[in-house]
């Protein structure tokens, strides 16, 4: 297929590789020289070793009891595991983490890229992991699982790839929004070709995400038989808002599905796809960026929601640093305190009073080493 469908992910390895083919150059006395000093900047800035979620610790100090917790694990993008392990002992590491939690969470949610290329190996090979998850568990699909056979082999996994439910008061939506108008049939392309390029994002060639009519349709629906003062939770696996159309973070009928939540009076969206810690607010609606257990991406060069707490920078010596897992505590109005389980850095919150004022209340910590 050649360089023109070349992704922003292509790229990042690209780049990953050439920095560690950079390393082999490097004689003992360079390379301890190069290894102390990222060592050293870890230690400076009090970054620890991760252990199964300080969060509970964390959360109990903010002095806010949540009426209940879901946690969370994203975009774990596995290959089948006789060709790369490195992602499965991701996932394995995210479950042992919402396993370890104490309180049990009353769910978790699968935020979507459960697969790298959508292959039944990949796909069986999460389900089967996902089965030692010890909480109920919520999946949500993404594009990297839907687009070699448009979704056939998910669904008869994991169910319908939209669906609500109503728990202790709250009222929860899971959308597919990584929907695509046709761009494969009239090129000719295979099912292969198809979902490579979808997997590529900035390639210039598919459509942008949406959530399309008739799913709109369905959600009117669903919200008519709501109260109004009842709290929305929504699972969208790309962002419901417009954040940086080159590389497809984006979600093209964002403005008309945000038109079917105004009337509500508190709606959080959580999204993953990004791999990135983000915070939007917009309106009614407070929305909150996943990581993923794979790999971070970088933030975006324009467009980045103004109340996002940007992470540092990755270390390269470690698969796991930018990456992690996570937990929302559901408070009493309804809004959610975010907690980011970040591997290898400290945990970090982000509480719902830090989005409704704007950003002038319990402001996070900010890093102090440079964004990626």
């Amino acid at each position: 297929m050649g360089n023109k469908f070349r992704s922003i992910e292509t790229k990042h390895y690209a780049e990953r590789d050439a920095f560690f083919d950079d390393l082999k150059k490097l004689d003992r006395r360079a390379f301890l020289r190069v290894a102390g000093i990222s060592a050293g900047i870890a230690a400076g800035m009090g970054l620890r070793t991760p252990h199964s979620f300080q969060l509970v610790n964390v959360a109990e100090a903010q002095g806010t009891k949540p009426r209940f917790s879901f946690a969370y694990i994203s975009d774990t993008h596995l290959y089948e595991k006789k060709l790369n392990d490195r992602f499965v002992r991701a996932i394995l590491k995210a479950v042992d983490d919402v396993n370890g939690l104490d309180p049990q969470p009353d769910f978790v949610l699968f935020g979507g890229d459960l697969a790298q290329l959508g292959k039944p190996g990949e796909l069986k090979l999460g389900a089967e992991i996902l089965k030692s998850v010890k909480a109920p568990i919520r999946m949500m699909t993404g594009e990297h699982d839907w687009f070699l056979d448009m979704g056939e082999l998910w669904t008869d996994l994991f169910g319908p790839p939209n669906y609500s439910f109503d728990h202790k008061g709250v009222h929860f939506v899971v959308l597919n929004s990584i929907l695509e108008k046709d761009f494969w049939t009239e090129r000719g392309l295979s099912p292969e070709e198809r979902m490579q390029i979808v997997a590529g994002l900035d390639n210039g060639i598919q459509s942008r995400f949406e959530v399309g009519a008739p799913q709109r349709e369905w959600l009117r629906q669903d919200l008519a038989k709501v109260n109004k003062a009842t709290p929305i939770i929504v699972f969208s696996h790309s962002p419901l808002y417009k954040y940086y159309r080159p590389w497809n973070f984006w979600t093209d009928d964002a403005d008309e599905v945000q038109a079917l939540f105004k009337p509500f009076q508190t709606v959080t969206v959580i999204h993953g796809h990004t791999h990135q810690l983000l915070s939007n607010r917009i309106g009614n609606m407070s929305f909150h960026g996943m990581l993923s257990t794979a790999w971070p991406w970088p933030y975006a060069p324009e467009g980045l929601p103004q109340l996002t707490v940007q992470m540092n920078r990755s270390d390269p010596f470690s698969q796991f640093d930018g990456c992690g897992d996570g937990r929302m505590d559901v408070l009493e109005s309804g809004m959610v305190d975010k907690l980011y389980n970040l591997w290898e850095r400290n945990p970090i919150s982000v509480r719902a009073s830090y989005l409704a004022s704007g950003g002038k209340r319990d402001v996070p910590p900010r890093t102090k080493l440079p964004s990626y």
